[in-house]
C-alpha cells in the first residue's frame, strides 16, 4: 500500500516499477512475462499490480484475485480471471473448449482432466494476446483454490512467445508451494528515509520525534503499517511520546487495527460489512439483495464516513485491503455470521447458482441439518462433473459433519474420503476414514474403506501395504456376491503387487495370486476378466503354465473394439504382458494405442506412463533419437502436471544404451536413493537390469554378473528376471563362471520355449550360442541372427553380431569376424550406442582392421524441441495440434518453427519432410 508519489512511480519501488514496466515491453514486442510478487500483508503487491495496469495503455488487462472462503471451490478463481476471455471458447479445438466449458460449468460433459483444462487456458489467453498485448493480475494469489492454482502455474510456465504478461501477488507467509517453479520478486519494507517520508505523509497533527522512531522502527518499512499505526495513537500519544508496549507481529497489530475501526462502526454499517465479507464473488446486486432480507439499506450503511476507506461499492465490492475482510468477518459472533450466510443463501437464485447457495447454508446451520446435507452432497455430484474433486470432496465433508443419523454420517465420510484422496488431500482422507470407521457400515462400506486405505498407502509411499488391504477389500466385496467389484479389486490387488514386486511388507506375488483363485468366476466375461485369470495362473502357477492364457490376454487387450475408458484402465497390462512374452508385435500396437488413447482423451496425468513404454521400445529398437524426442516430451508432461512421484527410467535407458557410465551410474544412484522408501519394486529391478546391461556394455563383466543375479533371483515377477538371465549368461561367459551360465540358461529356456516368438527364440540362441563350441556354435549364432532380423529389437540383433564377430575372432578367423564386427559397428554407430560401438570398435582393430566412425548425419543444431517440433510439422500436423500435444501455445509453436526454418535453411513445412529425422519419434 506505498502511497504513490507521482502516477508514474511508487515511493521506494523505482526497481519493481521497472521489472514490471519491463514485462509490459516485453509483450509488445511479442514476448510473455511471468512474475511472481512475494511480500507481507500492506507491503504493496496490490499498489504494483496497480502500477501494473495503468502502464498497460494499449493493451487489454483482466485481474483476478483469490478468495479465501472460495479456496474449496474448484476453478473459482480461473472462471474469474477468464471471464472477459470466453467470446474466445468457440475458437479453442474441440478437447479444449469442452474441458474449460466444462470445469466452468457451461456445459454438461464427462469431467475433464485438469491439465487439458490448463492447455485450453493456455490457448484462450494466447489467441487473446494474438489480437491486442494482455496484461493478467492475480492478487491474492495464496487463497486461490488449488485447481485455479495448478492450472495458471501449468500456463506460466508454458507461456514463451505471446504477447501476455501474467503477475500473481503472494502473501507472505504462505502455506505450500503456491507457484513456487515460476520467476519471482520478493518485497522488503521501505529504506527509513522513504518511511519517514511516507509517514509524514499522512500525519496532520505534532508528531513527537520518539514516536515517529518507534512507528518506523515497528513498521519495518511496511507502507500499510506507516499509514495505519498512526490511527491507533491518541493525541497525546502522538505530541508527547507515551509508550504503548504492544507486542503483537506486525500484521495482527494491522488486523487489530481494522478490527477496531470496524467494531466502531454503527450497527447497520458493521453488518453490511459482514455481509461483504462473507460473499465472496464481490457482487453488488447480491449484496444488496441479502442487506434487504436483514432490512438494511446498503446505501445508507455504506455512506457512514467511518467505512469510506474500508469499503466501496462500485461495479464490484471492493474492501480496502484482504486484512479489512478478515478483521470485517472475525468482528462478527458465531450467531451474527449464521445469520448473514442465511440472507446470502436466501438472496442466491437456486437455478443459477445452487452450490454457493448451498455452501451458505451450510455455514448458517447450526447444528446437523439433513436438507442442507442432501443439497450438499447434490452439488458435490456437479462438482464432480466439471472436475472439481477437491470442490467436491469439501461438500461432501460439510455433508458428514452436518449429518446426524450415524449410517448414513459413515456412508458420506467414505464418500468424502474418496474425493479427498482423488483430490490428493491425503490426512483428511485418513481422518474421514476413522470417522466411517467408527459408524455402523456395512460389509460394502467396510471394503471401500480397506480400498481407500490402500490408496492413501500408496500416495503416502507405503504401496507394500495396499496388496493386503485390496485382498480384504476383495474378500469383502466376494462375500456380498458382488462379482464385478470383487473381480476388479482382485485385479487391482494384482496390479499393486507387481508395482510394489520384491519389496513386498505383506502378501508377495505369489501369495496374492493363490488369493485371487478365490475370485467368483466372471457372470459375462470382460476382457478385466480375461487379463485377472491369466494374471493369476501367472502369479500362482508360474511362467509356463500361464503362456498360453497370458498370450490370450494380450490379444484381448490388443482388440481395438475396447471402448475408450477399457483402453485407459488396462492398456498398460497390453505393455507389461507383451514385454513379459517377448512379444515385440503386439507390445508396439499396444503401447502405441496407448499413448493414441491418452493423447485423445486429454488423459494427461496418465500420459506419462503411456510413454514410457513407447520409451523402451524405442531403446531396443536401436531408434535413440526418437527415445530422446518421447523423453524430452514426458519431461515436459510431468513438469507441466507435478507428477513427480514416480522416477523415470527413460533417461537411464537412454544413457545406458548410449554407454555414457557417469550419467549412467547417477542416474541409477538417483533412482534408487527414491524407489527403494517407497516400495517401487519394480523400478528397483527394472534398474538394476540397466545397470547389467551397462556393465557388459562396458566390459564390465563381474559387475554385470552381480547385478544381472539380483534381478534374476526374483523370477516371479515380471519381464527383467528373465531378460537378466540374457546379461547373466553373457557375464558369466566372460567372467570365467560356466557353472552359472549353465543354470541361466535352463532357466532362460524353460521362459523362451513358452513363448515361442522370435524374439524369445533369438536370445535364447544367442545365450546357447555364448556356452556351445563350434558348429555348434556358429549355427546358434546365425540362428539368432535369423530370428531378430525378424523382430524390431535392432539393439539386440546388433548384439548378436558383436558376439558373433568376438567369437569368430577368438576362432582365428579374421576375415569373417570383421564382417560381423564391422555390421555391429555401423549398427551401433548409427544407434548412438557408444558403449556397445566401442566395444566393436575394440575387436576390429584386435583384428587389424581399420575402423571409421559411423557418422549419422542429423539436423543438430536443432535444440531437441525444435527438433520435436520440426518432426511432428513434417509429418503433417498443424500448429495447434502440435501445440496440443506439447502444451505450447500455436503462437510458440510458430515462433520455435521460424527458428528451424532459419536454422535449417528452409523456407516451407513442405521441405521438413525431407529431412531425415527419425520416423519413429512421433508414431505414437
Amino acid at each position: 500500500m506505498a502511497r504513490r508519489v507521482s502516477r508514474a512511480r511508487l515511493l521506494g519501488r523505482e526497481n519493481e516499477c521497472k521489472a514490471l514496466d519491463d514485462l509490459v515491453a516485453g509483450a509488445r514486442a511479442g514476448r510473455s512475462g511471468v512474475l511472481v510478487l512475494r511480500g507481507e500483508p500492506g507491503i504493496g503487491k496490490t499498489e504494483l499490480l496497480g502500477h501494473l495496469l495503468g502502464r498497460a495503455t494499449g493493451c487489454r488487462t483482466i485481474r483476478a484475485a483469490g478468495v479465501q472462503s472460495e479456496m474449496e471451490l474448484s476453478y473459482a478463481g480461473l472462471h474469474q480471471l477468464c471471464a472477459p476471455l470466453l467470446t474466445g471458447l468457440d475458437q479453442l479445438p474441440e478437447p479444449q473448449r469442452d474441458a474449460l466449458g466444462t470445469s466452468f460449468g457451461l456445459r454438461a460433459g464427462a469431467a475433464p482432466d485438469r491439465f487439458l483444462v490448463g492447455l485450453a487456458t493456455l490457448s484462450l489467453l494466447a489467441d487473446a494476446g494474438g489480437d491486442q498485448p494482455l496484461v493478467c493480475v492475480v492478487d491474492d494469489a495464496q487463497w486461490l483454490d488449488k485447481a485455479s492454482a495448478l492450472t495458471l502455474e501449468f500456463v506460466a510456465r508454458r507461456l514463451l512467445a505471446e504477447s501476455v504478461v501474467l503477475v500473481f501477488a503472494v502473501r507472505e507467509p504462505s502455506t505450500g508451494h503456491t507457484l513456487g517453479s515460476l520467476p519471482e520478486l520478493s518485497l522488503t519494507g521501505l529504506t527509513e528515509r522513504d518511511s519517514r517520508t511516507l509517514l509524514d505523509s499522512v500525519v496532520t497533527g505534532p508528531l513527537d520525534e520518539r514516536v515517529r522512531d518507534r512507528i518506523v522502527a515497528e513498521s519495518r518499512g511496511n507502507p500499510l503499517a506507516l499509514l495505519e499505526l498512526p490511527r491507533g495513537f491518541t493525541a497525546a500519544e502522538m505530541a508527547g511520546g507515551f509508550e504503548r508496549p504492544d507486542a503483537w507481529p506486525l500484521s495482527s497489530q494491522l488486523e487489530q487495527g481494522f478490527l477496531r475501526r470496524v467494531q466502531a462502526l454503527p450497527s447497520e454499517t458493521r453488518r453490511l460489512l459482514f455481509i461483504a465479507a462473507a460473499e465472496p464473488l464481490g457482487d453488488v446486486t447480491l449484496l444488496r439483495r441479502a442487506a434487504g432480507h436483514l432490512g438494511i439499506d446498503a446505501d445508507t450503511a455504506v455512506s457512514h464516513a467511518g467505512a469510506a476507506d474500508l469499503i466501496t461499492l462500485g461495479t464490484r465490492v471492493r474492501f480496502r485491503h484482504p486484512l479489512v475482510r478478515s478483521a470485517a468477518y472475525r468482528a462478527a459472533d458465531p450467531s451474527e455470521r449464521r445469520e448473514v450466510h442465511k440472507a446470502l443463501a436466501d438472496a442466491t437464485d437456486a437455478r443459477l447458482d445452487p452450490d454457493r447457495r448451498a455452501w451458505h447454508l451450510a455455514e448458517a446451520a447450526s447444528g446437523p441439518d439433513e436438507t442442507v446435507a442432501a443439497e450438499l452432497e447434490s452439488s458435490a455430484g456437479r462438482a464432480h462433473a466439471r472436475g472439481g474433486i477437491a470442490e467436491a470432496a469439501a461438500f461432501l465433508q460439510r455433508a458428514t459433519a452436518l449429518t446426524q443419523n450415524p449410517a448414513r454420517r459413515a456412508q458420506r465420510a467414505v464418500d468424502a474420503a474418496q474425493a479427498k484422496l482423488h483430490a490428493g488431500a491425503f490426512e483428511p482422507a485418513a481422518t474421514l476414514l476413522a470417522t466411517a470407521a467408527a459408524g455402523p457400515l456395512d460389509e460394502l462400506g467396510r471394503a471401500r474403506i480397506e480400498v481407500l486405505r490402500a490408496g492413501i498407502a500408496f500416495a503416502q509411499n507405503r504401496g507394500g501395504e495396499a496388496p493386503q488391504l485390496l485382498l480384504a477389500a476383495a474378500r469383502r466385496f466376494g462375500r456380498l456376491d458382488d462379482v464385478a467389484l470383487a473381480r476388479g479389486t482382485y485385479l487391482d490387488a494384482i496390479e499393486a503387487a507387481i508395482f510394489v514386486g520384491r519389496l513386498a511388507r505383506g502378501p508377495g506375488l505369489l501369495e496374492v495370486g493363490e488369493a485371487a483363485r478365490e475370485a467368483p468366476p466372471a457372470r459375462q466375461p470382460q476382457v478385466s476378466d480375461v487379463v485377472l485369470d491369466a494374471l493369476t495362473v501367472r502369479l500362482a502357477d508360474g511362467y509356463q503354465a500361464s503362456a498360453a492364457m497370458m498370450q490370450r490376454a494380450l490379444e484381448a487387450l490388443c482388440d481395438e473394439r475396447l471402448s475408450v475408458q477399457e483402453q485407459l484402465r488396462r492398456l498398460w497390462f497390453g505393455s507389461f504382458i507383451a514385454s513379459d512374452l517377448w512379444d515385440d508385435e503386439h507390445w508396439h500396437a499396444a503401447a502405441t494405442r496407448h499413448v493414441t488413447v491418452t493423447r485423445a482423451a486429454g488423459a494427461l496425468s496418465a500420459l506419462p506412463d503411456a510413454l514410457d513404454s513407447r520409451v523402451f521400445l524405442h531403446l531396443i529398437a536401436g531408434e535413440l533419437a526418437a527415445a530422446e524426442a518421447l523423453i524430452e516430451e514426458t519431461a515436459a508432461v510431468c513438469a507441466a502436471t507435478g507428477n513427480s512421484s514416480m522416477p523415470r527410467l527413460g533417461p537411464l535407458g537412454l544413457a545406458v544404451w548410449r554407454g555414457r557410465e557417469g550419467e549412467a551410474r547417477t542416474l541409477i544412484d538417483s533412482v534408487l536413493v527414491g524407489a527403494v522408501p517407497r516400495g517401487q519394486g519394480t523400478i528397483v529391478t527394472v534398474t538394476r537390469w540397466y545397470e547389467a546391461l551397462l556393465c557388459n556394455g562396458l566390459g564390465q563383466y563381474p559387475q554385470a554378473l552381480a547385478a544381472a543375479r539380483e534381478v534374476a533371483a526374483e523370477q516371479r515377477e515380471f519381464t527383467w528376471p528373465r531378460w537378466s538371465l540374457v546379461e547373466l549368461i553373457e557375464a558369466a561367459v566372460r567372467s570365467g563362471s560356466p557353472e552359472s551360465a549353465t543354470d541361466a540358461l535352463e532357466r532362460l529356456s524353460e521362459a523362451t520355449r513358452a513363448s515361442g516368438t522370435d524374439f524369445a527364440l533369438g536370445v535364447e540362441a544367442r545365450s546357447r550360442a555364448l556356452l556351445s563350441e563350434g558348429d555348434s556354435a556358429e549355427r546358434l549364432y546365425r540362428e539368432a541372427i535369423e530370428r531378430l532380423d525378424r523382430t524390431r529389437v535392432r539393439m539386440e540383433l546388433a548384439r548378436v553380431h558383436l558376439l558373433y564377430g568376438e567369437w569368430l575372432r577368438r576362432e582365428n578367423r579374421r576375415v569373417d569376424a570383421r564382417a560381423q564386427l564391422d555390421i555391429a559397428h555401423e549398427m551401433f554407430g548409427r544407434f548412438g550406442a557408444e558403449g556397445f560401438a566401442e566395444r566393436a570398435r575394440g575387436e576390429l582393430q584386435a583384428t587389424g582392421a581399420k575402423v571409421r566412425n559411423h557418422a549419422v548425419a542429423t539436423p543438430t543444431a536443432l535444440t531437441p524441441q525444435e527438433a520435436q517440433i520440426a518432426r511432428l510439422a513434417g509429418k503433417g500436423l498443424t500448429n495447434p495440434e502440435i501445440g496440443a500435444q506439447l502444451f505450447l501455445s500455436r503462437h510458440t509453436v510458430e515462433w520455435h518453427l521460424r527458428k528451424v526454418f532459419s536454422k535449417l535453411s528452409i523456407s516451407s513445412r513442405r521441405e521438413i519432410r525431407a529431412i531425415q529425422f527419425d520416423d519413429e519419434a512421433t508414431s505414437a
